[in-house]
């Protein structure tokens, strides 16, 4: 470490740069005795001779951006968090390198049967050691049972912290979950064991997470014994999550809506909703989607976002659930190679989700499904030649084949499906489009080589971005891509570049390449 910028040196622009990335000193901002202010530079460590002092700023470490309360509240050391990609793809392993590396990190439910988050649970309750962790609880409005049974699961096995994600409503089992074990003690003081981090897009849906359950809503869990009576009660004075996450445009479901937007209205409202409830406790909002560089999560904190969560970039690193055939495709990627397709889990309601569209026909063909299903009432009622395509080049099988491994599926998970689709034609046509929409996410999971062009994978804007930032570094290669490798230059990066910002702000010419942060091999 230099001692201090040399007086000859001083507003150099690289010794500028150099004094930036040092995140950790102290940095004083000068100018020479007789200079004007376009002669102000930065010095560390001793100031040189010759110069006047006119500032300094404090180390910037990267524990201390976003809001310390998270930390606090989590255990954890950064205001970091890995998000929950379904299917297992947030795996044992990626929540598991988050919490060594000080973050938090949810493992990835969604489509997942009780028995499978279960077993990850046990795992990760046993391999890290205390160290906290989140699971996914996603809305199910196609499988109420499985959203319950998951909720009612994570309350009994203890997980601390759930990322509620893709909900439009709340609904009783993330209330069960949100307030199960809320209790004072002697003192007066309110414990909250468990933590619900909403991810949510739309300002009428965190308004629900922000607010206390319906009264109705609470009165009725109580009645079924799934909830106290003090537990209820203190339920009207809690609001349902106290984090919640502003999701703009990401891979997976999203309404695509931009963050300078999106976060602002969401971060105002919850300052109205704290100061209409009078909650004792802070409210804090998150920042999702587009986070794959250094700037855009600096981007993030300096709106105010009390943390970040990094969603694309984690399923681009070794520990994700997707195989390496999927993670080179996404290495690939480009801002622009992502497009939007239909959903599995909403497929009937034209949800749909963000998903890598270079190297794969996905899209299209899922997209090709959705106009079929709007088109017609049944399978039958298709017409012969894209009948024949379809089987041809989609599901290569016979459509009656297909049906088949539907029926025995939804028979041994949810026979109500079953039942119904022998009565409703457009119905069985649903289930049937969505063993495609399904099949693809596993397929990509599997690293089935047969089904590469039909490979599902979630992916916002942000892999392309992250791709472009760590060409020709070591984060190049998506072999060295590693989760705990990934958050730390993302956090370290997005210091330095802040202390960029704050440089200008004191009058210093900063040069252009201070803006930017080169990946490097980071300690813990």
């Amino acid at each position: 470490m230099r001692a201090a910028v040399s007086a000859t040196a001083l507003f150099d622009p690289a010794e500028i740069f150099a004094a930036v990335q040092q995140v950790r000193e102290n940095l004083h901002v000068v100018r020479r005795e007789s200079g004007s202010v376009s002669e102000i530079g930065v010095a560390l460590g001793d100031l040189p001779q010759g110069v006047e002092w006119v500032g300094t700023l404090p180390p910037l470490y990267p524990e201390w951006l976003g809001d310390r309360s998270f930390a606090e509240a989590h255990g954890t050391r950064f205001a970091y968090c890995t998000g929950a990609m379904a299917n297992g793809i947030a795996t044992v392993e990626v929540v598991e390198a988050a919490a060594r590396h000080g973050c938090l990190g949810f493992f990835g439910a969604a489509g997942l049967l009780p028995g499978r988050v279960a077993q990850a649970v046990d795992r990760l309750n046993a391999e890290i050691g205390g160290l906290p962790f989140g699971v996914n609880l996603i809305h199910s409005p196609q499988e109420p049972r499985v959203e319950a049974e998951v909720a009612e699961l994570l309350v009994q096995k203890g997980v601390m912290a759930v990322e509620a994600s893709a909900f439009m409503r709340i609904t009783p089992p993330v209330v069960r979950y949100a307030l199960a074990g809320v209790h004072r003690d002697e003192q007066g003081t309110l414990h909250r064991p468990r933590r619900v981090v909403a991810k949510v897009s739309r300002p009428e849906v965190a308004r629900q997470f922000l607010s206390p359950a319906p009264e109705s809503m609470l009165r009725e869990l109580a009645q079924q014994g799934l909830l106290s009576p003090a537990e209820a009660d203190l339920g009207r004075r809690l609001p349902v999550a106290e984090d919640v996450t502003v999701e703009a445009d990401s891979g997976g479901h999203t309404d695509n809506r931009p963050l300078v937007a999106m976060f602002p209205a969401i971060a105002d409202l919850a300052r109205q909703i704290a100061r209409e409830q009078g909650y004792a406790r802070p409210l804090r909002v998150g920042a999702a989607g587009g986070l794959g560089t250094p700037a855009s999560v600096a981007a993030a904190y300096a709106l105010g976002a009390a943390y970040v969560m990094t969603g694309s970039v984690n399923q681009g690193c070794v520990e994700s659930g997707v195989a390496p055939a999927a993670r080179a495709l996404l290495a690939k990627a480009d801002v622009a190679d992502v497009a939007m397709a239909p959903a599995a889990d909403m497929f009937e309601m034209g949800v749909n989700v963000q998903v890598l569209r270079r190297g794969t026909m996905f899209a299209a063909r899922a997209q090709k499904l959705r106009d079929l299903y709007l088109a017609h009432p049944s399978l039958d009622d298709i017409p012969p030649s894209d009948r024949a395509k379809l089987e041809k080049e989609v599901f290569q099988a016979p459509l009656a084949d297909i049906w088949a491994q539907t029926e025995r599926y939804f028979t041994e998970r949810d026979p109500a499906q079953v039942d119904r689709a022998r009565r409703d034609g457009k119905h069985q046509m649903a289930l049937v489009f969505r063993w495609y929409l399904g099949k693809a996410s596993r397929w990509a999971i599997d690293g089935d080589p047969a089904r590469l062009m039909d490979y599902q994978l979630w992916c916002g804007p942000a892999m392309g971005a992250f791709n472009t930032w760590t060409r020709g570094s070591f984060l190049d290669d998506p072999a060295q891509r590693s989760v705990g490798q990934v958050a730390l230059n993302l956090l370290e990066g997005a210091a330095a570049i802040t202390r960029a910002g704050q440089l200008r702000s004191f009058g210093v010419a900063v040069p252009a390449e201070a803006f930017g942060f080169v990946p490097r091999p980071l300690a813990v």
